[in-house]
Order: structure tokens, then sequence, then C-alpha cells
């Protein structure tokens, strides 16, 4: 536990290091009482002292620690040998080094010289379900084998000393966490799997400027390095998310949904929508494809000159879980006013930011985690997992559980010592602070 901090301990730290001025402290402070972050969350204590701490030595110490907890935990549990994996897919933005970490891993655990290795790095938030998509792939072209995915990101390689407050803000949210899951198409296994993979869907919109620069890692004016956040970040997030959500809805929701939605897509694209042709809302990867038709309709961006109202389909009636990257608070409130959500669909998400913070790609495993430690994942239940972050991207992985999945059956679990604070007072926005 001597990683843990409280918001007050990380202020202070933060002035005893001698890195910012009161302004940038006093910024800090108030971005993490808005931030639905609590008192618990983990971030390496040396990033807080007054030296360098943004170099190699700290970043593979950093890694080690939080990558073989979690692969220890992930062997111990699925009484899987290091050597009897087959492929190993890691996930990490900021911290790439040579060797890189996939390479780290193989020469901890003495793996098999012909493990299928890959090192995913600068993918941002989202590249979890990346690297799940990729390993995925892989099993499909090796038959009889066994994936492990670490998702994970260093917290002390990236933090910022400078004064910059659009640099400041991922100091505030990025915690350290790390998630390993294992992935299997062997015949023995799927008695002792907990989830079956039936739809992921990528949308990338990197090729517009505005997008691939609102997360963009640069030096500020000073030399210092760190990862500037746009302002119109909210905005930027929102058409990607609606570009997967729209993608994705067709495979997922019911038939009656799905009619109330196109007709309600027709409707806005006969009033109007066709005047902002070129939006490209299906810009965007995808393991699936709406017909062709729709397809082009989806392709129109929403226009101010339209008289009907979007439909909010209804993913209560999809999914009964819902596991959406734990950013901030008010991405958070906003994702549930626009997907229409209820409090407990969220509850997941937000337990995760105040117990954990926002630690990137592994947050979603952490809120699938919660659900099975609360016990609420029966058999034939739906989970969708939905993860944004730089590039910019939002992708979306859907699984199916195969059996019930409670407290017992879960195993080594992040929450299992503190289940019983969350959620915190009644399930609502304005009590998670």
């Amino acid at each position: 536990m001597a990683f843990v901090v409280t918001k007050e301990e990380f202020i202070e730290l933060a002035r005893k290091s001698g890195k910012f001025d009161e302004a940038s402290l006093e910024f800090q402070k108030r971005i993490l009482e808005s931030s639905g972050i609590g008192d618990e969350t983990y971030v390496p204590k040396s990033i807080m002292s007054t030296e360098r701490t943004s170099t190699m030595k700290e970043g593979r110490a950093e890694a080690s620690m939080v990558i073989f907890g979690a692969l220890d935990e992930l062997f111990e549990k699925t009484r899987i040998r290091p050597k009897d994996v087959g492929i190993l897919v890691v996930n990490c933005t900021i911290f790439n080094p040579t060797p890189s970490l996939s390479a780290m891993i193989i020469n901890h655990y003495k793996m098999r010289g012909n493990v299928l290795s890959f090192n995913l790095g600068g993918m941002g938030c989202s590249a979890g379900i990346i690297a799940v998509d990729l390993a995925r792939d892989m099993l499909q072209a090796n038959p009889n084998n066994v994936a492990v995915v670490v998702s994970t990101e260093m917290v002390g390689y990236n933090w910022y000393p400078g004064r910059d407050r659009s640099m400041l803000i991922p100091n505030c949210f990025f915690r350290m966490g790390c998630s390993a899951l294992l992935m299997s198409n062997r015949r023995r296994d799927y008695r002792r799997a907990k989830y079956t993979l039936e739809h992921i869907v990528r949308t990338h919109k990197g090729g517009d400027d505005s997008s691939f620069r609102s997360v963009y890692q640069e030096e500020d004016l000073e030399k210092l390095r760190g990862l500037k956040i746009s302002k119109d970040i909210m905005e930027i997030g929102g058409e990607a998310i609606k570009t997967n959500v729209t993608t994705l809805s067709p495979l997922v929701l019911p038939f009656s949904e799905q009619m109330f939605f196109f007709s309600n897509l027709i409707k806005r694209y006969f009033s109007g929508t066709a005047k902002s042709k070129g939006g490209g809302a299906m810009s965007g990867e995808s393991s699936h494809r709406l017909p062709p038709v729709l397809q082009e309709m989806s392709q129109l961006a929403p226009s101010s000159s339209s008289t009907t109202k979007p439909y909010i389909p209804d993913y209560r009636l999809a999914f009964e879980h819902f596991c959406i990257h734990a950013t901030s608070k008010s991405a958070l409130n906003e994702l549930q006013r626009n997907l229409g959500l209820s409090d407990e669909n969220m509850e997941a998400s937000r337990a995760t930011l105040h117990r954990f913070g926002n630690t990137s790609s592994s947050s979603i495993w952490y809120e699938l985690a919660y659900q099975e430690a609360k016990g609420r994942v029966k058999a034939g239940d739906r989970v969708w997992q939905l993860a944004f972050g730089s590039g910019f991207k939002c992708n979306s992985a859907v699984w199916k559980s195969i059996r019930r999945i409670g407290p017992l059956q879960a195993g080594v679990n992040p929450w299992l010592d503190c289940m019983d604070r969350y959620p915190v007072e009644l399930n609502h926005p304005l009590n998670f602070h």
C-alpha cells in the first residue's frame, strides 16, 4: 500500500517536489476535486521526488511491478504455465523501451523460443481492445493455442513537471494499473472459460487533423515533455463514439430497436442531413459491415437543419453489463446522458474511476472485475466494453458469458478488499467526488 495517495497527499507531495508553482498546484487541486477520483489510487512515489523521474530505469521498475504482478495472478488463477503461452500481446502507450516490454515478460518467465510476441505502443487508452483484436486474429491463424494480452500504462514515465495547464490534466487523472487476460482456442479450455468474444468494432478518426492532435505528446515552451489535451476533446471524442456506436448497433440491438434506429436515420436524412455530406460517420474500421445503402446514409453527419431529433436506442436491451472507459467524471456523465444509460449501468465505471483512477487501457478490465466481484454476471449475459483515446480512436468489444461468475468464481480480484464500500453511498454521479 506504499503507493496509495489521497488527493490531499497528492497535492502536498507535488508541492514538496519543487516542480510546480502555486498556480499549477491550485489548478491541479481544482481538477482533482471534480475528477471523480477517490483517495486510494496508486502512483509511483518517484514522481514526487525532486529528481528527474521520466528515466528508463524508473520506467522499467514501474513496468516490472505492475506487469509481473498481474501476470503472476493470471497464471495462478488459470493454472496455465508461461511455457504454454503461444501468443503474447502487450500494449503500453508511452513507455516503449528496447528490448520491448513483451521481451521483458518473455525473459522474466522464460517463455518458449517460438512464442509469437507483439508489442503495441503509442495507441492510447483504447489499445486494450486493439490488443484483443490482434490476439483473436493470431488465434484464428494458429489453432490449438493460448494467447495472453497485457494492457498497462506507465504513469511516472509521462509525468509532466511544467506549467502548461493542458498538459497538467493527465497528471491528475492517470494512475498505476495493469490487466492480464488469457484467450484460448483449445477445445479443452472451453469448460473453464468465462466469456466468448462476439464482436469487435474499431473506429479511427486519425484522418482528421483536429482528432489526430486532440491528445498529443510533445514538449512545452520549456522543453518539458507531456501529453497535451485539446480543449475540444469532448466534442472530438463524442464524434468518434457516435461513429463506433452507429456501426455496433445493428450487430447487437434487437430487431425492433434497429427498425426505430434506422427509420429515424432515414427521417433525418430526408429532413436536411444530406446538406452536411462528407461527415464520414462510418469512417472507422470494423470487423463487420452494414448494408451499402445504410452505410452510405450513416456516413452523413447530423445537420443543424434537420428537424428530427436523433433516436437513442435502448442499449440495455442488448447488454446486461457496461464497461465504459473510466476517463473522468464529466466524460462518464456525458456518455450516460447520450447513451440513455442508468446510474446502475454506469456504476462499474464510476467505481473504477473512484477507486483506481484512470488506468488507461486496463480500466475496462477493472470494471468487468467489479461486475464479477458483485456477483452480477450470469450465464448468457452480454458485456459491452467501450474504450476511447488518442488517435483519435474508439473501440468496442462485446463478450458473452459462458457461465455464472460470482465472487467465488472470480478468484483473485482487485475489488475483494473494498467491495462492501461500493457503490459510494447512493449510486449517483454526484456522489462520486
